[in-house]
């Protein structure tokens, strides 16, 4: 804890005198979250309830020359924590590199900053196969140190969008601010078609690497995604497959027993876990107030996820409706109400309420 502190607050003060000879000095922004959760059985008696931060992030970002730029992000919610450092390198709208720990460029709904997201977090797929509690056990906050190449190609005359949008990028594997325990890089990629409108985008995305949290738990991570989002500001209408494969060590035996190696060590082969998920969210801006400045979203989401295919009824749905309301710019407020649906039969209930303060 007091490392990562040290270090967030090392990067912030030498990015400032660095900031002074830049083309754009510095710009720190941030954001609060405060969260209360209550959840409930299937007869709707409480069975917990808790009021908590949910992130309190600050970053500081700004450009050393016209096409280098850099941000430090960090996390102040539980324990001190880097988030985000990186520099950015763009010589032009076709191609950028950027060298450090950012998010991987996997899903649609990953790369949403979560104060604009429609309900109060992100989805339980997203969650569980793109590196926030990753099914794998290994990584967080959806990033990891790495490098990326980015761009934008085919832009229409007189449009203000490129037709192709696409990410390609290298990474250790083993979440933010851990080195990598294996000899394999990650390779993540995404990329983006705007068929000649802005608003809509269709993507697809994958995954290939390796992880090791332990001698057990170790083995292949693969994952794809394809979806597609409408988004022109008011109504907003995102759909998303996502797929994984985790592999896991598994003793192996025969008719006689356990096998053995020539040195009597048991022998271990790979088994796979096929995780899958899909979501649709679809939700509509109503603006009023002075210049339209306030908007109020109802929004509506539903999810299945499955961590195990191999489970019969392993599988989870989420029902969820919401209001997502902006009094003003800097300020959000989200309740979201969901069913969780089991398979197996069991339901539960969940209200979440969140306010968000940006600054």
């Amino acid at each position: 804890m007091k490392r990562n502190l040290l270090l967030i607050i090392a990067l912030i003060a030498i990015s400032f005198p660095v900031s002074l000879r830049a083309q754009e000095g510095p710009k720190i922004s941030g954001f609060v979250q405060g969260l209360y959760q209550a959840n409930f059985d299937q007869d709707f008696n409480l069975k917990d309830n808790t009021l908590r931060m949910r992130r309190v992030r600050m970053s500081v970002e700004g450009k050393l020359t016209k096409e280098l730029s850099y941000k430090i992000q960090g996390d102040f919610s539980r324990s001190p924590m880097l988030v985000d450092a990186f520099v950015k390198y763009k010589p032009c709208t076709e191609f950028a590199i950027q060298v450090g720990q950012f998010k991987t460029p996997f899903t649609l709904e990953s790369p949403i900053n979560p104060v604009n997201l429609e309900i109060f977090d992100y989805g339980e797929s997203v969650q569980k196969l793109v590196g926030y509690s990753d099914v794998c056990g290994v990584g967080g906050l959806g990033r990891d140190l790495g490098i990326m190449a980015s761009g934008d190609l085919f832009r229409p005359e007189g449009k203000d969008f490129s037709i192709v949008t696409y990410y390609l990028g290298v990474f250790n594997g083993n979440g933010p601010t851990t080195t990598d325990n294996n000899n394999r890089k990650d390779i993540v990629g995404r990329l983006e078609i705007h068929p000649m409108l802005k608003a809509l985008t269709l993507s697809g995305s994958y995954y290939n690497g390796k992880y090791k949290k332990d001698d057990i738990n170790q083995g292949a991570r693969e994952r794809w995604s394809a979806g597609a989002q409408y988004n022109d500001g008011d109504l907003v209408v995102r759909a998303e497959y996502l797929s994984g494969t985790t592999g896991h060590q598994v003793e192996a035996y025969d008719d006689a027993g356990p096998i053995l190696d020539e040195n009597g060590d048991q022998v271990y082969y790979e088994d796979l876990l096929l995780s899958q998920g899909y979501y649709a969210v679809a939700g509509y801006n109503f603006r009023f107030g002075k210049e339209n400045s306030q908007k109020l979203m109802p929004v509506l989401r539903y999810e299945h996820f499955t961590q195990d295919n191999d489970i019969v009824n392993g599988g989870t749905n989420y029902y969820t409706v919401g209001i997502n309301y902006w009094p003003v710019k800097s300020l959000n407020f989200k309740l979201d109400y969901s069913l969780i649906q089991k398979e197996t039969g069991s339901n539960s209930h969940r209200v979440v309420g969140i306010l968000s303060y940006k600054f």
